[in-house]
């Protein structure tokens, strides 16, 4: 699919690695609606960016904003499903002063699965019902792609029981909205980068920065632009399909 003139969702796109999706995307010539629940950098877009809140993990916010992005930008071709939190912690961990036995808490849980996952779920929902509204599809055409953004943590990660859930079924979903929603014309498919840098990974300790710095063989830390390129490839290549490529410089835990 070409980007000039797509019309694509971006959600998490108030900062960090969904912003500049949505920036770049809007420079090639998409027609863009970011979503955030963060309405106060969403605002910081440029203007040639439609923009409206949203929160993923609420059924009835993604309804509302698909239904309002179709309307804005004159149907739906794509989404870049790049919402994302962290809530790291051990599953079982002993404190170190008091010998207690403290676990990972469900709302931790609830909370990146509910954005993560559900709401990238929901979102790939409501984007191919709309897409397969619109009709008008012939064998071997590309309609529409869904865009995931997974992770290199999906291969199992310490401290992150439930991000790394939601990231791999993220990848494993490529797969099945691959196969349901191809006679609808819809791709599906996952990117899923290492360490990048974002607001998210600014705050880290620089001990840990090194530290992961030192098990890349390119030795540092991904920028948004390295996953950007990987995102455009899966936007363009209408021949990648329910498969999830690593963008991480080698990175290996």
């Amino acid at each position: 699919m070409k980007l000039s003139g797509l019309r694509v969702i971006v959600t998490g796109a108030a900062s960090g690695m969904g912003a500049h999706f949505a920036r770049r995307l809007a420079d090639a010539g998409a027609k863009v609606a970011a979503g955030d629940v963060n309405e106060g950098m969403l605002a910081e877009l440029p203007d040639t960016i439609f923009r409206r809140r949203l929160d993923v993990s609420n059924e009835a916010d993604c309804k509302s904003f698909v239904s309002w992005a179709a309307e804005t930008l004159g149907g739906l071709d794509a989404v870049v499903n790049n919402a994302g939190i962290l809530r790291d912690g051990l599953l079982v961990k002993k404190d170190r002063e008091t010998g207690a036995i403290k676990t990972l808490g469900l709302d931790d849980w609830n909370a990146v699965v509910a954005v993560n996952l559900t709401g990238a779920t929901l979102m790939a929902r409501e984007v191919a019902a709309e897409i397969a509204r619109e009709g008008g599809h012939t064998p071997g055409e590309t309609r529409g792609v869904i865009v995931n953004i997974s992770s290199i943590s999906r291969h199992g990660n310490r401290g992150q029981s439930n991000y790394v859930a939601a990231k791999a079924a993220l990848a494993a979903n490529a797969v099945t909205w691959a196969r349901e929603l191809a006679p609808f014309g819809i791709r599906a498919c996952a990117i899923a980068p290492g360490m990048v840098e974002t607001p998210m990974t600014k705050g880290m300790p620089q001990k840990a920065r090194d530290a992961i710095v030192g098990q890349i063989p390119v030795a540092r830390i991904g920028l948004p632009e390295d996953i950007w390129q990987a995102v455009r490839f899966a936007l363009e290549c209408d021949y990648f399909n329910a498969r999830t490529v690593d963008v991480d410089g080698g990175h290996s835990f």
